[in-house]
């Protein structure tokens, strides 16, 4: 399938910038959902706010509620709007993975083209799970401050390759 034009893709990065602050004022709760895995024991689930700012010449962002499952190696993404509908769906396994946005559906076997097609920008998938556990694993070219991860917050920030990137979490807490 074709990539999505720029133009398009920035105006869905500005719907879901728009999503994230009706999220904010709305408060709204999500459901729970379930890995579609069979390793749901050993695997994580996180929830919360996420927001992407990459410092090029367009000072693109991306923000959007999202709920995070599984394991660096089979899990899913999932990012809302402020009312709870799903902006898109990421899964992975071993050497293979897929982007449903809307009735759209790309595959790949490289997580990371995919993550990049979504965000417009490249994230270190597997150190974010460490990363939303409290362990400062080493992801190349980032660096994390996880000083407030036990009060659910936590930023990274890409210094290599350029353009740099801010990746800020904020978890929703029970």
């Amino acid at each position: 399938m074709p990539i999505q034009p720029r133009s398009l893709r920035r105006r869905q990065l500005c719907a879901a910038a728009a999503s994230l602050a009706l999220l904010a004022l709305a408060g709204c709760a999500l459901p729970p959902r379930q890995l579609q895995s069979d390793d749901t024991a050993t695997a994580g689930h996180w929830s919360g706010r996420l927001a992407l700012q990459v410092e090029d010449a367009q000072n693109q962002s991306f923000s959007a509620g999202f709920e995070l499952l599984g394991t660096p190696v089979r899990g899913e993404l999932l990012l809302f709007t402020p009312l709870g509908s799903t902006l898109a769906r990421l899964l992975w396994a071993p050497g293979q993975a897929s982007l449903q946005q809307g009735e759209d559906r790309k595959t790949s076997d490289s997580l990371a083209a995919l993550v990049q097609e979504l965000t417009g920008s490249d994230l270190p998938i597997a150190a974010l799970f460490d990363w939303l556990q409290g362990r400062a694993t080493a992801a190349a070219g980032w660096d994390v401050d996880l000083s407030r991860v036990e009060q659910g917050r936590l930023v990274a920030r890409r210094h290599d390759p350029q353009p740099p990137a801010a990746l800020r979490i904020v978890l929703d807490m029970p």
